[in-house]
């Protein structure tokens, strides 16, 4: 019996991973805003002003630890339980393994991290739309209908003239 393997008619387009890349990033800062509002609830309940005064003069690096500290455990919970995150729900892309497997959490957390690296959510424009964090942690992102589909006919063949049991 063969194994399936993703070819270049199943990888999701350019202009389909920017607009992962995009929403993802909204989403991001919608939670970010989301949780900063709780703190502030809860701060205001304790009567803690010193919470507020940190949120007025949060530091450049307290940013970054703060969003870091978002996206991470987002890309991570999404990728690695569905496949999918908010964005490639929206544009009907999902991440999987070279056989068309779902990749398993390890590597869904390595795929995050290199999504840290500078400038790379533009990498992906190459000519095969696969972007650093693809690359290095040997996944894809493919247009589900048009996965799902060649997956499915795929296996359906490979099970063609296989004794049935009764």
């Amino acid at each position: 019996m063969g194994q399936f393997s993703i070819k270049n008619e199943h990888l999701a387009s350019g202009g389909q991973r920017f607009l992962n890349y995009i929403i993802d990033i909204i989403i991001i800062y919608i939670i970010i805003f989301l949780l900063m509002f709780l703190i502030g609830i809860i701060a205001t309940l304790f009567g803690s002003l010193a919470v507020f005064e940190w949120m007025q003069n949060i530091s450049d690096l307290e940013s970054y630890l703060v969003f870091f500290g978002v996206f991470i455990p987002y890309y991570t919970f999404f990728e690695g339980f569905t496949s999918r995150s908010i964005g490639k729900y929206i544009t009907k892309t999902k991440v999987v393994m070279h056989d068309g497997s779902h990749p398993s959490y390890s590597t869904t957390f390595r795929r995050t991290l290199c999504r840290i690296i500078p400038f790379e959510q533009f990498s992906f424009f190459g000519s095969q739309s696969r972007g650093w964090h693809d690359s290095i942690s040997d996944t894809y992102v493919v247009n589900k209908s048009i996965f799902d589909e060649s997956y499915k006919q795929f296996y359906e063949f490979e099970e063609i003239g296989k004794p049935q049991d009764i």
